[in-house]
């Protein structure tokens, strides 16, 4: 449900008002940069990228259509944009993460065996059937609980936790290789 504050932010901004842009924007900016910056662990590139979400919101203002929380839209947008990234800069990677990784001991080994985990992340996610991705992003990426999601795709709880046990079984077999190294996986 959104809540009326929201549906008049998002009238004004159909309305090419500015002003409630800046409203969301301010309001929405640091959850949309978190949801980057765990993708994307490099402040600047983060930063751009969750600047790009609101003006990729402006733009297409008039064709959105908002049913549930502002705030989790935004942020799956920054999700997309952050893989999006990923994925057309396969260079992105061994100097970026080693840069977040420099206030922690990590070696070179550590820091490319995390790249290679989050592209076979990356791979397993985009390999799952799309109700079982979608109940997936909704739970790791969005936070919400099974019965949010339930509600909010309209399944039962019991539908939500088959879809999130095939999830990371998927996930565990894609990651196996790496599972003795001292990679932090947040999604197990």
């Amino acid at each position: 449900m959104i809540d009326n504050k929201t549906v008049i932010l998002l009238k004004r901004l159909k309305a090419n008002d500015q002003k409630a842009l800046k409203v969301i924007f301010q309001e929405h900016y640091p959850a949309v940069f978190r949801a980057t910056f765990r993708l994307i662990p490099n402040k600047a590139i983060a930063e751009d990228l969750t600047q790009d979400v609101f003006l990729r919101f402006w733009e297409k203002r008039h064709q959105i259509n908002i049913e549930d929380a502002l705030g989790a839209y935004l942020r799956r947008m920054g999700i997309n944009e952050a893989l999006g990234f990923i994925r057309k800069n396969n260079k992105y990677n061994f100097e970026e993460v080693a840069e977040h990784h420099s206030a922690t001991i990590c070696s070179s080994e550590d820091i490319y065996l995390e790249l290679e985990l989050q592209n076979e992340i990356n791979k397993a996610i985009d390999s799952l059937p799309t109700g079982c991705r979608t109940v997936f992003m909704l739970s790791r990426f969005e936070q919400l609980s099974y019965r949010e999601i339930s509600k909010k795709l309209n399944i039962s709880p019991k539908t939500v936790e088959n879809h999130i046990s095939k999830a990371l079984k998927r996930m565990r077999i894609a990651i196996n290789a790496y599972m003795g190294c001292s990679v932090i996986f947040f999604f197990l």
